[in-house]
């Protein structure tokens, strides 16, 4: 995808400021999924909510938001987050966690921040928040968010690990040798892409060593992220490789080739195999 392209996507995404424009994307952009379009819709939402989570997360909005959660318990109000998650335009999932942390400060830890990680296993499982009418509307935040909290976290997972599977039958089809990450690890190496092929191929002239599947797609933001973090520490420990975005990409972020990282939004066809002279 150029990045003119791309640029409009979000133009018209910012406009309509609601998932419900997405089939109008695909319908004047057709040679795009919607898999490919809900992904950047997903990507610029959490943009979005990085660059405004900071406004909400301090301690006198949160009791703000706190005393209005409580007016509409005495009120016997129903969907009272989802409501106050709408007016002030905060991911439902980030405002049930500010409300559960400002609930056990004041009911479990006399006035201190709870541990995150008892805050996250309450979110995980809601059944264990001792307040049964906080569990209900925490669980409609989560069952609502389609970008954060730990629902979403199991359906990217579960995303991720079917293309990594998808990647995995091309390879055998094509009776490639590789090993996975389970493998490499065993073998020392904290740093591991999905791939790391025993015998190297070549593709438009490109060694690759190893192969990396995401299956999401591949703006700035991710792609810089992904460079510094994890696709740099596998060149340095095992050579050139390749990066499949499987929903696509900005195309002019494909300027390491040369470097020895070359990106992809599919398994190329067009690969040359090692194929060494026996004497």
């Amino acid at each position: 995808m150029k990045l003119s392209v791309y640029n409009t996507i979000i133009e018209i995404m910012h406009k309509h400021n609601s998932r419900d424009c997405l089939p109008l994307i695909v319908k004047e952009f057709p040679d795009f999924s919607i898999s490919t379009i809900g992904s950047i819709y997903a990507q610029d939402y959490q943009k979005k909510m990085r660059k405004t989570h900071h406004i909400h997360y301090n301690p006198m909005k949160m009791e703000m938001y706190y005393e209005q959660y409580l007016e509409g318990v005495q009120n016997k109000e129903r969907h009272i987050l989802l409501k106050i998650s709408n007016g002030i335009e905060l991911s439902p999932a980030l405002l049930a966690r500010m409300i559960l942390e400002r609930y056990l400060s004041s009911t479990k830890y006399g006035g201190e921040n709870p541990p995150r990680s008892y805050v996250t296993k309450l979110m995980k499982d809601n059944t264990l928040i001792n307040d049964p009418m906080l569990a209900s509307e925490i669980h409609e935040c989560l069952v609502s968010d389609d970008h954060y909290g730990p629902h979403v976290d199991n359906i990217k997972q579960s995303i991720g690990h079917e293309h990594e599977c998808k990647l995995n039958r091309i390879l055998d089809s094509l009776n490639l040798a590789y090993i996975g990450e389970d493998q490499m690890r065993t073998r020392g190496f904290d740093k591991t892409p999905d791939v790391k092929l025993e015998v190297p191929f070549s593709v438009d002239g490109h060694v690759i060593n190893w192969i990396e599947s995401k299956a999401s797609f591949g703006d700035e933001y991710s792609h810089r992220g992904y460079l510094k973090d994890q696709f740099w520490s596998y060149w340095n420990r095992f050579g050139p490789g390749m990066v499949i975005y499987w929903f696509g990409f900005i195309e002019e972020l494909d300027t390491d080739r040369e470097k020895g990282i070359i990106l992809s939004d599919k398994f190329p066809e067009n690969i040359v195999r090692m194929n060494p002279i026996m004497k």
